[in-house]
This record gives C-alpha cells, structure tokens and sequence, in this order.
C-alpha cells in the first residue's frame, strides 16, 4: 500500500480563506490535544494573515498564539507560510528583519517555514532560508504556481531543482486559484520528483471544483504530502475536506495515517465554531461555491470575491464581467506575475482603474510602479514596453535583489517603539506592522491608550 502524509490547514489556511482570518485562540485551544493525535504530518497555524489579525482584529498577540498552539499540540509538527522577503506584509524588508523574524518564529514553537515569492524571484527567498535552517527549521520552498505561456512544466522544474539547490529541505507547488488541473499535477510531480531529492507537498484550494481530482493524480504521481482541511472549513477558497480525502485515499489504496476517530471529533468541534461565523454574518456563504471562472481567467476565488465586493461599493457591480476579462491583458503586460499576494490585489486594482477610467492606465498606483520599477523583483517575462514607458516613463528599473537597497531595519525598530516593547517578538511585531503593533503594545500597557481625551470629564 502506498502512503501520502496530510498536513491540516484549518487554523491558518482554512480559516483565513473562509472566514478572512478572524478566529481567534479560543476556538483552538480546547481542541488542539486531539488534533495533536489525529496523524497529521504537520497542521498550518500560523503566518499568512494571521499575524496581522491578530493585532488588527482580534487584540492578540500573534507570538502568544503561537506559544499556545505549541503547548497545546506537543508533538505534531507546527508549520507557518512566510512570503519570502515580504515576511508576512506586503512590501520587501530588510535582511536583519527578515533573519530575527525567522529565529524568533523557530525558537516560538515553528518547526516548518513554508518560504514563497509572489514572482517565484529566487533572490528573495535567500535570507529566509538561510535564518529558517540556522535557527534549526525546517525551510520548505513553494512554486507559486500559476499558469501563462511562460509558466509551463519545464518552467516549474527547472525552479524546483533551483529551490534545492537554495538549501531548500522540502519543496511545495503551491496553487493559491486552485487552477492546477488533475493531468498538469501528475506530470509536474513526476518531473519535480526526478529532479530532486527531498520531499514534495501539494498545495491547492477546492475553488474551482477540481482539487479533489488534482489531489489524486498528485498523490498517483508520488507527492509526498497534500493540504488538507477539516470539513466545517473545507470547500469552497478553502481546501478539500481531510476526512472525505483521507476516505477516498484509503479506497483506492493510499494509507494516510489519519485517525478518523479523532478526526471525527475535530470536525464537531469547528462545527460549532463555524456554525458561529456563519450566524454572525462572518462566513459569507459566497465563498463556499464553486468558480469555475478562476480557470478560464486564472484569478483566485478571494480576488474574484473583492473584485466584486469593490465594485458594488463603487455602484458598478455591473462592470464586473469587464474587469474579469481585463485582468488577464494587465497580468500579460506586467510580464504574467503569478496571482499571488501582494501581486492578485495589485493587478485586480489596476484592471479596474483601467476598466473605470476608460484609458488604459491613466491612473496605476504606487505599488504598480514600483513593481514595474523592479522594486519587486524580476518578472516572470518581460513587461510590454510601450506599457513601462506608460507607467514609468525613462525611469531606470533595478536590476539587483530589490532588499540589497533596504537599510537594516531592527535599529530604527527598537528605537521606535521603545518602552512600549516587552522583548524582541514585540519589536519584531512593530517592523511589520507598526501601527497596528503599537496601538495593541499601548492598549497592553495604558488602558486609556486609545481613548479619545474628549471622553474624559476635566472638570475641576
């Protein structure tokens, strides 16, 4: 019998997908013992956006989860997703920012760093892969996968092997649309399997309605592990659902070491969790159906969602269907980026000022000329020069590691937030997100923090 490891996405993953992110550690903590003798290979807890709704939402410390999820589940490896030189914001950082956020994530309880860049830019993915083993992690390396004429099989080999020889310990082809079709993933998987020798996980998300078929042939091909979710989270911008994969798999000869015990437990417990999400309006039952659009325009199912949410704010619902089709002419222009974050938003904004404007980039924002500029990193292909000249004008495009022109950045950090940071992981909290880390470090520390001084009665 054959074998195929799962790792568990419903606290990161599967939760940010459907609900954007917005459970907080109490939903997790009375399960997490069970979860930790459920099989997985490893479960998704942190990184991606969590970090940010933490502080922004949620009035957690993103650090404290971690150690808290750690406690919880002694045993199962932890995983996070880290967008390479990006960490887990929008925009590069310096190297000193990017090397102390890898250790203090290790040292806090993450055993694997899952380390992508959005333009598959293998540059910015160095620092991080080099912090993740020092600090004595275990550095995975994703393909941002997508599809154009420049993103084909040889492609995606040639960037695996690239990504071992990086140092990488294990390999992911990450598919954020859930556009990798079932005969693309056997074919690709068998290459990369060829090429290199350390384990290779499958990423994709059910949008599309394919992911079930996807994850079969990849596993037929001989995918070491696949991403899975945990029912009450699965489907829909999610991932499949672990037990109904794990059945499925097992009939067709594939052991997966999932107790489905446990996993039955699991899934009464998120039950209830999402029953809340979806009283309260949380969890829009929007992003629970089926897109077969993101195939035809190669567009995740989220981007597809703020697309439209972004339209209807604006009273133009009914532009929708012209700015879906403007979205693949701006992607080839910019020389085909992967519809990844920060780089799906990027393009979805720039498409629709095209499409509202009535001119093609009359208006493009900051971040499409730095991009553009190579602030970046390198395209996947060329950007249409007639396009440049448009945005940039003779400005001149860098050509080196975009964070080699960055200043060390933790300095400033320490000085900035001075008292207000209790240790390291909070100065690190506020390099990525300063406003958000020192409103929540002040509200800690002042409880009239944020009060409007309005509010008080001066009275004498």
């Amino acid at each position: 019998m054959s074998k195929v490891k799962v790792m568990e996405t419903v606290l990161r993953d599967g939760q940010q997908s459907l609900i954007a992110t917005r459970m907080p550690i109490e939903d997790m903590t009375p399960i997490l013992e069970t979860m930790d003798q459920a099989g997985y290979h490893s479960m998704e807890v942190w990184g991606g956006a969590t970090f940010d709704s933490c502080l922004r939402f949620l009035n957690e410390d993103p650090w404290e989860r971690l150690r808290t999820i750690r406690k919880g589940a002694k045993n199962t490896k932890l995983q996070m997703l880290l967008r390479g030189q990006n960490l887990l914001g929008y925009k590069n950082y310096p190297d000193d920012v990017v090397a102390e956020f890898c250790k203090k994530s290790v040292e806090n309880g993450i055993d694997v760093i899952r380390i992508f860049d959005a333009l598959n830019d293998t540059r910015n993915l160095a620092t991080a892969v080099e912090a993740t083993k020092k600090a004595g992690g275990h550095a995975q390396l994703a393909i941002s996968y997508t599809t154009s004429p420049v993103h084909t099989v040889p492609y995606f080999v040639k960037l695996a092997k690239e990504m071992e020889d990086l140092g990488a310990d294990s390999i992911c082809i990450k598919d954020m649309a859930g556009v990798l079709t079932p005969g693309v993933a056997y074919e690709l998987v068998t290459k990369i399997k060829d090429e290199i020798s350390v384990p290779l996980e499958v990423h994709t998300h059910a949008t599309a309605g394919i992911s079930e078929m996807t994850y079969v042939k990849a596993v037929e091909a001989g995918a070491d592990i696949i991403d899975l979710a945990i029912s009450p989270f699965a489907g829909g911008t999610s991932q499949p659902a672990t037990e109904s994969v794990a059945i499925a798999l097992q009939d067709l000869g594939v052991e997966t070491d999932l107790d489905m015990d446990n996993l039955e437990k699991i899934a009464d417990h998120f039950s209830v969790v999402r029953d809340r999400f979806q009283d309260n309006g949380t969890m829009n039952i929007k992003v629970l159906g089926i897109e077969p659009k993101s195939l035809i325009y190669q567009v995740p199912g989220g981007m597809l969602s703020n697309l439209l949410s972004q339209l209807t704010e604006q009273g133009i619902a009914d532009r929708y269907q012209e700015v879906l089709e403007e979205v693949p002419r701006v992607r080839k222009d910019l020389g085909y980026p992967p519809l990844v974050t920060p780089l799906s938003q990027m393009v979805g904004t720039q498409a629709m000022m095209n499409v509202i404007t009535g001119e093609r980039y009359k208006v493009v924002p900051n971040e499409i000329k730095d991009y553009v500029r190579g602030l970046y990193g390198r395209p996947p292909a060329p950007i249409d020069p007639e396009v440049k000249e448009k945005i940039i004008g003779d400005e001149p495009v860098i050509t080196v590691r975009p964070a080699d022109l960055l200043e060390p950045g933790l300095p400033a950090a320490r000085e900035e937030i001075g008292s207000y940071a209790r240790n390291e992981e909070d100065v690190l909290s506020y390099a990525l997100f300063p406003q958000q880390a020192k409103d929540y470090l002040g509200r800690l520390q002042d409880k009239f923090y944020d009060v409007p001084l309005e509010s008080f009665d001066l009275k004498l």
